[in-house]
């Protein structure tokens, strides 16, 4: 039975390499994959899921304007597609969370969404709020603070490493902008 599946975390938690080897494991079995990810985010390269291991692999787009249900049906009636995985999944809408739960229901796709649960403000992205409202299983994916405890909050920082306290939700960035932090450290900088 296909479900909706949302694997949430901080930053560096191996939440790529986590798609990228469940990607692997289906097509080493013959079964073929779709990998989705946000267009906005052109880190590595647009059109690719990178790792921070050093492993990528070819990426459709979404973003705003996406149709996630009828670009998954078409491709699916294209090539049959026995999974969906989705990278950088805070940064669908909600309504665009909806159509992967007709992905599910509808086309009997499993799908695996991959993305943060809150902002660097410890807001939690719109995306991130519908998956966790309608996905059949939640997955937290852990990494740590750099105190050792569990890591489940971001902070944004400026070029100086000075944290910052406000700003737009979305920017793109990595180890140079963003730190996984503890929720103790992150009020001590945040709040």
């Amino acid at each position: 039975m296909a479900q909706l599946y949302f694997y949430y975390s901080s930053m560096n938690a191996g939440k790529s390499t986590h798609l990228l080897q469940s990607s692997y494991n289906y097509k080493e079995r013959g079964l073929t994959t779709a990998i989705y990810t946000a267009k906005i985010d052109d880190r590595f390269a647009q059109g690719k899921v990178t790792s921070r291991l050093g492993i990528d692999a070819d990426a459709f787009l979404f973003d705003d304007d996406s149709n996630m249900l009828a670009d998954i049906k078409k491709k699916h009636q294209e090539t049959k597609l026995d999974c969906v995985l989705i990278d950088e999944a805070q940064f669908l809408s909600t309504e665009q969370v909806k159509q992967l739960t007709d992905v599910v229901d509808l086309l009997h796709i499993p799908v695996l969404a991959y993305g943060i649960r809150t902002d660097f403000l410890g807001e939690t992205f719109s995306g991130s709020a519908a998956l966790l409202a309608w996905a059949d299983k939640l997955v937290e994916l852990k990494t740590i603070c750099h105190c050792g405890r569990k890591a489940n909050f971001v902070i944004r920082q400026d070029k100086n490493g000075v944290p910052v306290k406000g700003g737009q939700q979305v920017e793109v960035g990595g180890n140079e902008r963003y730190e996984p932090l503890c929720r103790a450290h992150f009020k001590k900088l945040v709040w």
